[in-house]
């Protein structure tokens, strides 16, 4: 009888920060505003286990930091922008083309991403470190999953090659 308790307040947990959740979470925002625009593909190759995960300002530029693999980026936004896909362990992932709009994305995504952490140690204060561990992986697989099954698109995007300013007649 002890396990159910423990069974039954893992899924309470997980439906509660789902819900609360809602649009904000990583896998919706990727669908919602990343997917529906033109993008590139990347491969990040990142591991599905934790690891340390840093954006460095070195003298080449800016750089990602993947446990002992390192990353170059163009600026700073496209760093934090791969950052929470590195943080899920995604492999490949959907870049915006339209470099401007990678500034807020990184913005909504690193949000979503504290949020989640933030409602996992809100919603289980009483709850022992096992389950929180459990509920935060499971979340965070979910997540992964989700985004792999979305997929990250063509690796050179898609071009509209039509030149001509008249209509045809």
């Amino acid at each position: 009888m002890s396990e159910v308790k423990p069974k039954s307040q893992f899924n309470q947990l997980m439906t509660a920060v789902k819900t609360s959740m809602e649009d904000q979470l990583i896998s919706v925002i990727y669908r919602d505003r990343i997917r529906t625009e033109r993008t590139r593909r990347y491969e990040l190759k990142a591991p599905t286990r934790k690891t340390e995960i840093e954006v460095m300002h070195t003298l080449l530029g800016i750089e990602l930091r993947i446990s002992r693999r390192r990353l170059l980026c163009p600026d700073l936004s496209t760093a934090r922008y791969l950052s929470v896909f590195a943080q899920l362990g995604v492999a490949e992932v959907a870049v915006p083309y339209e470099i401007n709009r990678i500034a807020k994305l990184a913005d909504d995504l690193e949000s979503s991403w504290y949020r989640m952490l933030t409602l996992i140690e809100h919603l289980t204060p009483e709850a022992d470190a096992a389950v929180r561990r459990r509920v935060r992986s499971t979340l965070i697989r979910e997540q992964r999953l989700e985004i792999a099954g979305m997929g990250a698109g063509p690796a050179v995007p898609q071009f509209n090659q039509n030149t001509r300013q008249r209509r045809q007649k």
